[in-house]
């Protein structure tokens, strides 16, 4: 019975750890769409062509970014010599600002978003937010189809299936509650003038 628990405790914890992956991945996604406010995810995984076109880089991985206030963006080249090619690369990924060299940084000035903008951004973090749902989803399909499959194999019985699929139930809820909380949280984000 023993070997039955911690094979159920090691499944919850496999599922809630791919669940978990798949709201972190949201987390990220849902940053980089501007709010009006100046923040290093708008940018920092820009891929820049520096060196000649010899290596293809993330602004994070040649700067440090950092924000001057709610509507600048600050960042400072580890190598000067590719201040240009960073400069470069952000006004070609067209994101609704741009950026000027000053000095030995890079200014971005980010406007505030237009109503039209701001519901389109709002669509946007709808569909990512969708996105995000199907992904948790899929980890509970998966499971609960393995957890089928078990029991058909006469590897665990009705009442450890049963069980099981409500715990993972509850787990799945529980992301979808994250998820929600997410999406109040973007949406009041983004109509934050």
């Amino acid at each position: 019975m023993l070997f039955y628990l911690l094979m159920d405790q090691q499944i919850l914890a496999l599922v809630k750890e791919k669940m978990m992956r798949a709201i972190h991945m949201l987390q990220e996604d849902l940053a980089t769409i501007r709010t009006g406010r100046a923040t290093p995810a708008l940018v920092e995984n820009i891929v820049i062509t520096a060196y000649d076109n010899t290596q293809h880089l993330k602004v994070k991985e040649m700067a440090t970014i950092t924000t001057d206030g709610a509507r600048m963006l600050l960042i400072a080249p580890f190598d000067p010599s590719v201040i240009r090619d960073i400069e470069r690369g952000i006004n070609s990924a067209n994101l609704g600002f741009s950026a000027s060299v000053d000095g030995h940084i890079i200014r971005i000035s980010i406007p505030p978003l237009t109503a039209e903008r701001r519901d389109e951004y709002i669509k946007l973090a709808h569909t990512k937010l969708e996105g995000g749902r199907i992904m948790v989803r899929q980890v509970r399909h998966e499971v609960m189809s393995d957890l089928k499959r078990k029991f058909e194999a006469k590897e665990i019985s009705e009442d450890d299936k049963k069980r099981l699929e409500k715990e993972i139930q509850t787990l799945t809820d529980e992301m979808m509650t994250e998820i929600e909380v997410l999406r109040e949280k973007k949406e009041q984000e983004l109509n934050t003038i």
